[in-house]
């Protein structure tokens, strides 16, 4: 098929250009092509003339050529052979001349410094790379300084040098502090292009003590930083200070205040400088000014302007860039600072000096026997370059003679060349500054013609725009070109055609007799080559319909038209812009077929709206304006949703689609956003309307898909922001043809019911689905691993196909086929399904039963076969009973249990067994079907356990001194009982529990008495059982030793009023009031305050418990300096009811009258209180922090 190739009108100069440029006779780089061909090296790939190198990294340099035969490699150093073979260290990569110098592993990268020259040698000459110097980066740190402190006043000026170490390359300068922050640079503060950091004038802002220069060496990737520098500025006050408290004479000019001044150039010094750059680079001009107020800077040129597009100001304006300097921007540049005070200037002569540049480079040179040519090498430069040629890496002066070559300064002249004069020439310009070295060949070839574009290429072009045919051709000597059309065409003349030096016919306006096959012919002495190619010439596109300008108002809706007329084999593509750019990302805006539609047009709508047409050939475009005004006062709207459309239309009826038209309702003042299309089938579900489509609101035509054996009506509904429309009148109806399913039945199963039929299942096709009359389905069957033949019988519409007569649980394909009375559906896939099931055959075997413990046991089987199994395996049950009790000895059946393990397993856990048990136990395989038979019976026994807690325990007749406990043994011994354990203490009056007391009875008890207990003490027991693998759990139970009944009654009583509500809430009260005023006496006693007990003196006359004070004869402070001792606790009352002291921490003894105090009967308290209590220091017993209710009341009598 021939390759295609489009030319536009816009490509047409480009491809001309690159005609030209091609057109001198070069050996192609295409060695598929011309793979047979000698030619000179030629360096393709080398290292950068000042190559710096990262001494962390093997050193690298290149130096890659071609050549036919490929080249030989060899390198000089510093202008001697360099021998790599005797350097273990250097290597030269296969097939190149790249050398790697491994000085990772040992040596220095310093030890190869110097200066690389490299040559590509073969039969045809030798062609040399650049001198490549090679110098390791260098990044020094810098010399160690001492940096004293620098202290200023206020308003002066001030550089903080840099000097950074000079490294390779030179270093990137900044200036930071010690958290690694770029110092905040201004007008008032820069950094210059030395690197020094300049202060127009100081303030007290700036002083601080980390001012740090960095400097950055980006080919070691380090940065080396400068001793901090620590700035000091001082306001006149201050420095008055100073001098006044450290100095006795003040005279001292510093202290007077720094006054406004006019600016001053810091940098660079005097009125004039001199600049010297190379053409090519950035020009960079700097002038940094100080005074007060801060100077701005200036620039011009004098006797000239600056460059418009290369000059930029960095730096505040302080420096003066411009790029790709030439020797244009030679002159003087003046820079001026200006203050309010006055302003300053200097003028830097600015000479501009050019390493040399090509103007002409030598180009390669084909060239056959008796040929003439020329090399020309042309180059400029400030100073001028000196011209100096090489042959083959040799000065031509010391060179081989050749007397086809005459040389005149930049020009080699050959004649009468012969294969002996093919070499590699080398011209090398050089001034001061720098040099150019360029390689060019002159190969002698005799090779007869050969095209070297693709045959059978086919063309594409526009009418009536110009078509480029290519020909590329090459051959030595020099082929002659024609062109031919057709088979017997003549050759192709200029009158109206065009025919390159490179072989490209150009035909300036192609028409439709234009098109054609076209042959290109070369001819030389040796040879004749000829190429065809085709070309197709295509209609125009245009738009036939352009958009129009448009007035509307705000807030209505616009619509734009393009139609556009294309050729029938190329599709366009259509966008539209606006104002020349990309249309708002704007839902407002839709395009559509061949309509930009705009709704709720707001005044930034307004502008030039264009239609582009694109093909792979041609573009065209068409553009309209859009004016948007106010729109005219109306009365306010009335929203409501669209009219239903109406004048529904069918066209374009083919079998399986039709095109509707309608037209659409008043919108009622909301813009219609979509149209939504349904259909009812007449002949299937009359009455019931399907959705088909939707569509924008802007269209009034749909293409609809249609199915076969259908009867369609339409109907077509409006919507906008309020709402849908009610459905427009139905369209006329529609039948469409009928046609062969194209669909099968879903979810088609083949499942059994009995253990001989196989029961094939699928979801029938509804009526719209059929696509035509007579449904039926084609139900086909075959086992999956036999080679029957498929099986099939063509059924009614149903859904179901009992096949009877089938093996066991047996493997099947089954494919179910919709057909009609057209023809067949696609052929289905088959699915797998299975005969019925039937019961299991085989029981388990070789049960095995594992006793992990007491609870728990594990049971193995081995699995029966799987053709057993007659069905889909589910798992294996095991069924487990609880055959005796072994404590008992008795016989009782128990409910069976059942596990169930999924799938293939061979062995579980049985969980909940009962200790010292007898079990029993079978397995059996489950399917779909059920069981099958059971396993033999197997039989386990599990070990003892401990017993579960006694059923019961009751204490019963306690008298003084004894109890008595009746209990039933356990529900669940879990195995022999061996004995009783019985654990008991005491319980007093605070709920503190005495010692335990443990008590082994025997197992065949179910009663016990306790003697010698104490009267009136309740009691707590623990009670449980054990066999011999360890105890049970245990039961409690509490009891109170009895007392005579006199006492008992009084007990009773004081329990029963102790647990009156009546009675808590008032000892509530009682607590909460001695809480207050405990609080109250708390803080009067921290501030220092003396009781009011006047009242009490006169009450109370005993002078013994009432100390006066000698001078005033008031009641002394109250004093918290005894130590007092805390209440003991964890005492009980003895036996004979009396209350020591020392024992009781709630004694009412240490509140009472000495130790008459006394309970009665129902255990009050007796003893009349007086409010007097005799002091005993040395016993220390009384508490300072009040602990009882008595103590506190005492306080406050």
């Amino acid at each position: 098929m021939p390759k295609k190739k489009h030319f536009s009108a816009g490509r047409v100069p480009l491809i001309l250009f690159l005609c030209q440029m091609i057109s001198a006779l070069d050996v192609p780089l295409d060695s598929k092509l011309l793979g047979d061909l000698v030619q000179p090296p030629t360096i393709t790939q080398q290292s950068p003339k000042d190559y710096i190198i990262d001494p962390r990294e093997n050193i690298v340099i290149q130096c890659e050529a071609k050549g036919r035969p490929p080249p030989s490699f060899s390198w000089t150093r510093n202008g001697t052979h360099f021998d790599i073979d005797k350097d273990p260290l250097v290597t030269m990569k296969p097939g190149s001349g790249t050398l790697v110098i491994n000085i990772l592993s040992e040596g220095k990268a310093e030890t190869y410094e110097g200066v690389y020259q490299c040559t590509a040698r073969n039969e045809r000459g030798a062609a040399i790379s650049n001198n490549i110097v090679v110098r390791p980066s260098r990044s020094p740190l810098w010399t160690k300084e001492r940096l004293e402190p620098i202290t200023l006043r206020n308003g002066q000026s001030l550089v903080l040098p840099c000097r950074p170490p000079i490294g390779l390359p030179p270093a990137i300068i900044f200036w930071m502090d010690n958290s690694f922050q770029r110092l905040p640079q201004s007008e008032r503060v820069s950094q210059g292009l030395n690197g020094d950091l300049y202060f127009s004038n100081v303030l007290p802002e700036d002083t601080r003590e980390d001012y740090i220069c960095y400097a950055r060496f980006n080919h070691t990737q380090t940065i080396q930083q400068k001793q901090p520098i620590s700035l000091k500025v001082i306001s006149v006050d201050e420095l008055n200070d100073t001098i006044a408290a450290n100095l006795s004479d003040t005279e001292f000019y510093g202290a007077k205040p720094s006054k406004e001044r006019p600016p001053t150039f810091l940098t660079p010094e005097g009125n004039e400088s001199l600049k010297e750059e190379l053409r090519g680079n950035v020009l960079s001009l700097e002038c940094i000014a100080e005074g007060l107020p801060t100077p701005v800077i200036y620039w011009i040129k004098e006797d000239g302007t600056l460059p418009v597009n290369r000059t930029f100001y960095r730096n505040f304006k302080k420096t003066l860039q411009i790029t790709q300097v030439s020797e244009a921007d030679s002159g003087n540049y003046q820079c001026i600072a200006k203050n309010t005070l006055g302003a300053v200037h200097h003028t830097i002569s600015v000479t501009v000096k050019a390493a040399p540049y090509w103007i002409s480079a030598p180009q390669n040179l084909v060239l056959s026997p008796g040929e003439n040519g020329t090399l020309i090498c042309r180059a400029n430069g400030n100073p001028k370059p000196r011209i100096g040629w090489l042959t083959n890496g040799v000065p031509v002066e010391i060179a081989p003679d050749d007397p086809s070559r005459k040389i005149d300064g930049d020009t080699i002249m050959f004649s009468n060349v012969q294969e002996r004069s093919s070499a590699v020439y080398q011209c090398n310009a050089s001034n001061e500054y720098g040099y150019l070295l360029a390689n060019a060949f002159v190969n002698v070839l005799a090779e007869p013609p050969r095209i070297l574009t693709s045959a059978n290429i086919l063309y594409q072009v526009i009418a009536n725009r110009p078509a480029l045919l290519d020909c590329a051709f090459f051959g030595s000597p020099l082929p002659t070109i024609e062109w031919f059309k057709g088979t017997k065409g003549r050759a192709l003349h200029e009158d109206i055609y065009v025919l390159h030096d490179n072989g490209t016919l150009e035909i300036p306006v192609a028409q439709k007799d234009s098109a054609g096959t076209y042959t290109c012919v070369a001819r030389n002495k040796l040879g004749m080559a000829k190429n065809e190619v085709h070309l197709e010439i295509k209609d125009p596109t245009r738009i036939i319909k352009q958009p129009e300008y448009a007035v509307v108002q705000r807030g209505s809706k616009v619509s734009f038209e393009c139609k556009v007329k294309h050729d029938d084999t190329l599709i366009p593509t259509i966008m539209w812009l606006k104002d020349n750019g990309e249309l708002p990302n704007d839902e407002r805006f839709s395009v559509d077929k061949d309509h930009l539609v705009v709704t709720d047009v707001s005044d930034d709508d307004g502008g030039t709206y264009t239609c582009a047409a694109n093909t792979t050939l041609d573009s065209v475009s068409a553009s309209a304006g859009l004016r948007v005004v106010a729109p005219t006062p109306t009365p306010a709207p009335i929203y409501d949703v669209p009219n239903p459309p109406f004048d529904l239309e069918l066209t374009n009826q083919l079998d399986k689609s039709v095109q509707l038209t309608w037209t659409p309702g008043d919108d009622n003042n909301s813009p219609i956003t979509k149209f939504i299309i349904e259909y009812e089938d007449a002949m299937h579900e009359a009455g019931i309307w399907h959705h088909q489509a939707e569509v924008s609101g802007t269209q009034t035509t749909a293409q609809l898909t249609l199915s076969p054996y259908v009867n369609y009506s339409f109907r077509v509904m409006a919507e906008n922001s309020i709402g849908r429309s009610v459905p427009s009148e139905a369209s006329e109806q529609y039948l469409t043809k009928a046609a062969e399913p194209d669909q099968n039945p879903t979810s088609v199963e083949g499942i059994g019911t009995e253990p001989d039929n196989l029961v094939i299942t699928w979801k029938p096709l509804n009526g719209f689905q059929s696509n035509g009359p007579g449904l039926q389905y084609k139900v086909s069957w075959r086992q999956k691993d036999g080679d029957d033949e498929w099986t099939s019988v063509v059924v009614a519409n149903v859904s179901k196909y009992i096949v009877s007569g089938t093996p066991t649980f047996v493997p099947y394909l089954i494919k179910v086929q919709a057909l009609n009375d057209v023809g067949f559906a696609p052929e289905p896939a088959a699915v797998m399904g299975h005969s019925g099931e039937d019961l299991p055959m085989v029981a388990p075997g070789n049960v095995r039963v594992n006793v992990v413990n007491s609870t728990l046991a594990e049971v193995h089987w081995d699995p029966v076969p799987l053709k057993s199994v007659r069905g889909h395996l589910q798992g294996y049950r095991i069924y487990y009973w609880k055959a005796q009790s072994s404590s008992k000895r008795n016989r009782r059946h128990i409910e069976k249990k059942i596990l169930t393990f999924q799938g293939s397993k061979t062995h579980g856990m049985l969980p909940g067994l009962q200790p010292y048990s007898h079990y029993t136990l079978n397995v059996r395989v489950v399917n779909g079907k059920g069981e099958g038979p059971a396993s033999t019976d197997r039989a386990f026994h599990t070990p003892e356990g401990v017993p579960s807690a006694p059923s019961s325990l009751k204490i019963v007749n306690p008298t003084l001194d004894s109890l008595t406990l009746e209990w039933d043994p356990p529900s669940h011994p879990n195995g022999v009982l061996t004995e009783y354990t019985l654990r008991y203490q005491p319980i007093n009056s605070t709920h503190e529990l005495g010692p335990l007391v443990d008590l082994k009875i025997p197992a065949n008890k179910t009663r016990w008495t306790l003697k010698h207990l104490n009267f009136s003490t309740r009691y707590k027991f623990y009670f449980y059982a054990q066999t011999s693998v360890g105890s049970g759990s245990q039961i409690t139970e509490e009891a109170i030793t009895t007392v005579d009944e006199g006492k008992m009654a009084m007990a009773s009583r004081q329990v029963d009023i102790a647990t009156q509500g009546w009675f808590i809430g008032l000892m509530c009260a009682v607590a909460l009031l001695i809480l207050i005023l405990l609080i109250v006496c708390f803080i009067r006693r921290n501030k220092g305050g003396k009781y009011p007990v006047k009242e009490k003196e006169d009450a109370h006359a005993d002078p013994e418990i009432q100390p006066m004070k000698e001078d005033d004869g008031t009641f002394g402070e109250y004093s918290d300096a005894e130590d007092h001792k805390p209440l003991k606790k964890g005492s009980r009352t003895p036996s004979d009811r009396t209350v020591k002291k020392e024992d009781s921490d709630d004694s009412l003894v240490d509140y009472g009258e000495g130790v008459n105090g006394q309970f009665n009967e129902d255990g009050s308290f007796i003893g009349q209180y007086s409010g007097k209590k005799e002091k005993e220091p040395a016993e220390g017993n009384e508490s300072s922090e009040a602990p009882s209710p008595v103590n506190a009341m005492n306080s406050f009598v």
